[in-house]
């Protein structure tokens, strides 16, 4: 099969789209994030990318905290609207009808229609180049009860969270298999990376 030869650009997808809530009290503020992903499993962290010129970007680099807010597929719209406007402007919850609830740790609300909200605090803060990755060890992860199967796993057929490919959102589609599936022994392993 033949290649094609790109100038560099960033294909690896499709990655989550998710809604990053930040900031405290009345400047509260919603984010649509992409560039999002796990970095680390001990201790837990994960990273996001923001640009700086960003409404959101002062806000959670000034509390040093973030919550990643899993959107499952029913919330598209809302997720899509939530990246076509500034905090700066609009009252994002009000306007996307979404619902800020205390987080379990932080000060920093989750939003209760996503049935996955994970707590971050921010450890550190890298520039890159269009975006800076804010790095953070997740403090606390909530949960639909629904959304868990009955090993209190999350059941991402029930979660229904999808991917952004730059210029499209995907449905995950259905399980090709689990982790470790071809291993003959089929004995518990941990993931690793």
């Amino acid at each position: 099969m033949a290649k094609v030869v790109k100038r560099p650009f960033t294909p690896p997808c499709p990655v989550p789209a998710v809604l990053v809530t930040c900031g405290h009290g009345e400047e509260a503020n919603i984010i649509t994030i992409a560039w999002t992903g796990t970095l680390s499993s001990k201790p837990p962290q994960l990273g996001i990318g923001v640009r700086p010129q960003r409404h959101s970007y002062s806000l959670i680099r000034d509390t040093g905290e973030f919550v990643v807010n899993v959107p499952s597929e029913r919330l598209l719209e809302k997720v899509d609207y939530c990246g076509m406007v500034s905090g700066r402007e609009v009252d994002k919850f009000e306007a996307a009808g979404l619902t800020a609830a205390p987080a379990s740790v932080l000060e920093t609300p989750i939003i209760v229609e996503c049935p996955i909200n994970i707590e971050c605090r921010v450890t550190q803060i890298i520039p890159l180049g269009s975006h800076d990755l804010f790095i953070g060890e997740v403090v606390a992860v909530q949960i639909d009860e629904e959304v868990l199967n009955e090993r209190g796993r999350i059941d991402y057929g029930k979660a229904r969270p999808f991917a952004f490919t730059g210029d499209e959102y995907w449905s995950l589609g259905s399980p090709l298999g689990e982790y470790g599936f071809t291993r003959a022994d089929n004995e518990e392993i941990q993931p690793s990376g």
